[in-house]
């Protein structure tokens, strides 16, 4: 693949179901200030896309993040649990996906209830599941398509949008406090993330050391870009108080006052559409790596093909996701999610920093990144503890339970990780000792 194919991939992984999912919640987070809240989020994806982009070019593989974290700290217990933190945070991202699916669905129907929000939810989910075993599964280029036809709704909705957008409810006397606009923008912080994906795809990438880097850096710039456009004519469009009563379905009211009730209905079509291919690309893609990873030590030489080992990990996943989709609200799975993400990306900094010598990096850059996302979780659990005790609860149970559940994977059963995730490198790390 080229240029055009790696950037899809991770503008398509970032502009899944997050943005439909919360920005309501970054509305009353930030208020006024929610498009900066994106700007700070936008930033630390953007420094983390530097160790992404040295450790691809240097460990091209099929494993991604948790190949790097094993080859900066080792196969023992510690990588074990970053990669189960790694799949439970894409259980998250999956009722994340859903829970969005889940209020769109159900204001559209005219039927916003929780227990048809709870049925939509948990029923999609369900169902892709059932259609990845059947292997039924969306084809690359279908979803090339989604994404593009996403994109281009968002585009036009940002676009037209901006025209009736009343500057005021931005200004500076419209912000939360800046600690809060923080915060607001390290709960969200899930919402920029895909691009690592790109990393998974990095040995089939034409002319890696000129496309790879590109394809990092401009899909996650176009995310920030598209991100604050769109944050702006939510809040340019709504009042505070729409914007809070419309949270779980923000999207769709706020493109009522340019666009009307159809404008309404389309965006509402659009979560729907977005969210399910996000739902379906998760389930079969990175969830399952994860499982494999978990359960193998690393992945089969044919995994291209050998697909059987993820048919009883869908499963698992997609019943983790359900219960996480209806146990907990909104709030809760933010913070999880984004706590998961920012614990794995500031790891996968520190793994660049310490492999500086090998990936030919600047270590001013990853340590940056690793204090970054490390300060960013530090506020989101001094924030959440203050404000939402409950979602701050929910995530460490989350944690704890990662942590229990890998001690005792290992030592029962006796699983590690292997040395090489992919024993593709691990053949082209051997033959480059040789020469040596």
């Amino acid at each position: 693949m080229g240029f055009l194919e790696a950037f899809s991939i991770g503008v398509g992984g970032m502009v899944g179901g997050g943005i439909f999912a919360v920005l309501g919640l970054t509305i009353d987070l930030s208020r006024g200030g929610a498009p900066v809240a994106f700007i700070i989020a936008g930033i630390l994806a953007l420094v983390t896309a530097y160790s992404y982009v040295k450790l691809s070019l240097r460990y091209p593989s099929e494993g991604g993040t948790i190949e790097f974290i094993v080859q900066a700290f080792g196969n023992r217990l510690f990588s074990s649990i970053i990669n189960n933190l790694l799949l439970i945070s894409y259980v998250i991202m999956l009722a994340l996906y859903a829970y969005a699916f889940g209020s769109y669905g159900a204001v559209l129907s005219g039927h916003s209830s929780l227990w048809v929000h709870k049925v939509l939810s948990s029923g999609i989910i369900l169902f892709f599941v059932f259609i990845n075993i059947l292997g039924a599964l969306l084809t690359g280029r279908a979803e090339d398509v989604m994404v593009f036809i996403k994109i281009i709704i968002l585009l036009v909705f940002a676009g037209a949008g901006l025209l009736s957008v009343d500057w005021t409810h931005m200004a500076p006397h419209n912000w939360m406090p800046l600690p809060s606009v923080a915060a607001g923008g390290f709960m969200i912080f899930l919402a920029y993330e895909g691009f690592e994906l790109i990393a998974n795809t990095a040995r089939d990438v034409r002319d890696p050391q000129i496309n790879l880097p590109r394809a990092y850096y401009a899909s996650v710039i176009f995310v920030i870009l598209l991100y604050i456009v769109i944050s702006a004519v939510a809040v340019g469009n709504l009042s505070f108080a729409e914007a809070k009563s419309a949270q779980d379905y923000v999207l769709a009211k706020a493109a009522e006052p340019f666009f009307g009730q159809a404008g309404f209905v389309f965006i509402s079509i659009a979560a729907l559409l977005s969210t399910a291919s996000a739902i379906n690309a998760t389930i079969y893609g990175s969830g399952r790596i994860s499982y494999i990873v978990a359960k193998l030590g690393e992945l089969p030489a044919e995994f291209e093909t050998k697909i059987k080992h993820g048919y009883e990990g869908m499963v698992i996943i997609g019943i983790l996701a359900v219960i996480f989709t209806t146990l907990f609200n909104l709030d809760n799975i933010s913070v999880a999610g984004s706590m998961g993400f920012l614990i794995v990306f500031g790891l996968v900094n520190l793994a660049n920093f310490r492999l500086y010598k090998q990936t030919g990096s600047n270590r001013f850059v990853p340590l940056t990144g690793a204090l970054f996302c490390t300060g960013a979780a530090i506020t989101l659990i001094t924030y959440t503890a203050k404000n939402s005790p409950d979602s701050l609860g929910s995530s460490l149970v989350v944690l704890f339970g990662v942590l229990i559940f890998s001690y005792l994977y290992n030592h029962l059963k006796g699983k590690k990780l292997s040395a090489y995730i992919d024993k593709e490198l691990e053949r082209e790390e051997r033959f480059l000792k040789k020469l040596l």
